[in-house]
């Protein structure tokens, strides 16, 4: 299976997601960490841009990388895609389970520039 994130993927997302587990009582998902990281980023450019108008905003999110528990130097693009490493797991059967919430096995790596389509081809009017 792809996905985005694991909570056991390194010790960022561990360390991440044994706070979240601690409020939540359940491990993260991909969509929940993905929240968390866009909010991140989102109040991160507010902070740094001095405002919160939306095009002042947008265009420091986009000239600023991505980096926290989720993505490391991620990228946005004009038309709004981030371009985060996506992975590929694999479902661990039951027996190779060492404790709740360990089902996948890394197997592959996808650098977030090859994992998506190119901004060019998106079809997106904001591309110009």
């Amino acid at each position: 299976m792809s996905n985005s994130f694991y909570w056991d993927l390194n010790d960022g997302t561990r360390a991440w997601s044994k706070r979240f587990e601690a409020k939540m009582g359940r491990k993260p998902s991909m969509n929940q960490a993905g929240v968390y990281s866009a909010v991140r980023h989102y109040l991160e450019a507010v902070k740094a841009a001095g405002t919160d108008d939306a095009d002042k905003v947008a265009a420091k999110m986009r000239a600023t990388p991505v980096n926290d528990m989720m993505m490391k130097d991620a990228t946005i693009g004009v038309n709004g895609r981030v371009f985060g490493d996506m992975y590929l797991f694999e479902v661990k059967k039951p027996d190779q389970s060492k404790a709740p919430w360990d089902y996948l096995t890394l197997l592959q790596t996808v650098p977030g520039a090859q994992a998506y389509i190119p901004v060019k081809d998106s079809g997106c009017p904001l591309v110009k």
